[in-house]
């Protein structure tokens, strides 16, 4: 059963930076789609970015990050990490880890496309 837990939130001022990892138990071979997304104080949970890791690598980014925050995923595929620079206030959110544990091809920066969920960490930007 794969388990998702967050870590590497906190406060930062604007133009910081802040690196969140998820860390994967369980089996992680199948996870070929793993992405962040995020929710901020009455808006709905959106994507931010996402990677897909089968053969080849590929990443996807919310036009509001692109340029600031990179989606990485360790060889061992046990950790996903999302590096966040010159961050801004409307960054300011819950980030949520998220995979999907089945197979198929889906679109990436949807929500609906991923069945397991981290606690989620909260990052605040000031």
């Amino acid at each position: 059963h794969v388990q998702l837990v967050e870590s590497g939130g906190g406060s930062v001022q604007a133009g910081g930076s802040l690196t969140l990892s998820c860390e994967v138990s369980g089996s992680a071979d199948n996870l070929r789609y793993m992405a962040w997304f995020r929710q901020a104080p009455g808006k709905e949970r959106e994507a931010v970015a996402a990677i897909y890791d089968r053969i080849v690598t590929k990443t996807y980014y919310a036009d509001s990050v692109k340029g600031r925050f990179t989606i990485s995923r360790d060889n061992d595929k046990h950790s996903l990490t999302l590096q966040m620079n010159t961050l801004v206030p409307e960054d300011t959110a819950m980030y949520y880890c998220a995979a999907r544990s089945q197979l198929g091809v889906v679109p990436p920066l949807v929500e609906t496309s991923y069945d397991r969920w981290g606690q989620g960490t909260q990052v605040t930007v000031s």
